[in-house]
Parts: C-alpha cells; structure tokens; sequence
C-alpha cells in the first residue's frame, strides 16, 4: 500500500493526515513533509494516524524526530491514534509516555498548548 500524507489547518494547528503504511520505504516522504511544514512556520502540529494501515519502527523513528523538532522551535506535536493496533505499539515502546495521543483531531485541536505536549 501506498502512502498517502494531506495537510489541513484547523484553528491555530497543522495536522497533516496520513494514510496507507509507513515503513522504511515511506517513512522519508513523511520525514520530508513534517520538516517542510517546521520550516514554513507550523508550530502546533497534529499528525492525524487513524487511516494508517501499517507503522513500523522507521515510521516511530520520524516521528520522534519530528516531536524533538518541534520542541527545538517552540513547538509541539500531537498524535491522532485511535486504532488499537497501533497504539499498542506505542505501549510497547513506551512512547505513549512521550507523545500526546488523542481519539480525534476535535480532541486534539480543544487541547491547550500546554497539554498538547505531553501525553494525554
């Protein structure tokens, strides 16, 4: 499967929807978008996972950089993950200690700047 990555603005926050799998041949593509939208100006971003088939640890990997790039400008990231299979992963690594995960992107945009970067 392909991936597929959109980028929206809902209040003050960027998400960008990603969708397919995203795995070391994906995973530069969704690099590659999340430090264009850092180096435009987003600031409170939202990666909206729900359409996510498939993420392995590459993809992880990304997002970890793109959550370290963003505390380094001021910024924070959230993650919408609602799907047990994947959230599940973050368990097991631990990195639901580390992200702030939501149900929704309407849970994750009511979330104060405060809140949005820490988990939930």
């Amino acid at each position: 499967m392909e991936l597929s990555l959109s980028t929206r603005t809902v209040d003050d926050h960027t998400v960008l929807e990603v969708g397919g799998e995203v795995d070391v041949y994906t995973a530069p593509r969704l690099r590659e978008r999340l430090v264009e939208l850092v180096e435009a100006g987003a600031r409170s971003v939202i990666v909206d996972l729900s359409r996510v088939e498939f993420l392995d640890s590459t993809g992880l990997g990304v997002l970890v950089g793109a959550l370290k790039r963003l505390r380094a400008a001021g910024g924070t990231l959230a993650l919408v993950c609602g799907h047990e299979r994947l959230l599940k992963i973050f368990r097991i690594t631990a990195l639901d200690r580390v992200f702030a995960l939501y149900d929704s992107v309407e849970a994750a945009t009511a979330a104060t700047g405060a809140d949005a970067g820490q988990s939930a």
